[in-house]
C-alpha cells in the first residue's frame, strides 16, 4: 500500500504541474491539459499492463507506477466535471468532441502502449 501512496503522491504533483503547464499554453476554450494527460496515461497505462503480465516488469514496479502514479495523474472526475460544464453552458459540440476523441484516442493509445510492451516482451 506504501507503494501505491508514493507513486500516488508523484502522479497526482505530475498532473497538476503538467495540466497548469498545458492550460497556459493553449487556447482557454478546450480542457487540453485533462485531455493531454488522460491520453498519456492511457498509453503509458498500456504499455505498463502488458509488461506487468509478461512479468517484464516486478510487482513494486506495477504498483508504483501502473496504480499509484497513473491511477492518480490520469483524472476521471475532472473529465466528467468538464463535460457537465460544457453541456451546461450549451456547449453541446465542444462536449461531444472532448468525450469522443478522450474515449476514442484514450483506447488507441493504450493498444498502441500494450502493442509497443508487446514487442519489448518478445
Amino acid at each position: 500500500m506504501l507503494l501505491v501512496g508514493i507513486g500516488g503522491i508523484f502522479g497526482a504533483i505530475s498532473r497538476f504541474l503538467m495540466g497548469k503547464w498545458i492550460t497556459s499554453k493553449t487556447p482557454a476554450t478546450f480542457p487540453f491539459g485533462t485531455w493531454v494527460i488522460n491520453i498519456t496515461g492511457s498509453f503509458l497505462l498500456g504499455l505498463l499492463a502488458v509488461l506487468h503480465v509478461h512479468q517484464a516488469i516486478p510487482d513494486w514496479t506495477w504498483l508504483v507506477f501502473g496504480t499509484g502514479f497513473l491511477g492518480a495523474y490520469t483524472t476521471f472526475s475532472t473529465f466528467g466535471y468538464e463535460t457537465i460544464t460544457f453541456l451546461e453552458k450549451k456547449y453541446t459540440k465542444r462536449a461531444v468532441i472532448y468525450v469522443s476523441t478522450s474515449v476514442i484516442l484514450g483506447i488507441i493509445f493504450a493498444w498502441i502502449g500494450g502493442l509497443i510492451g508487446n514487442v519489448i516482451t518478445s
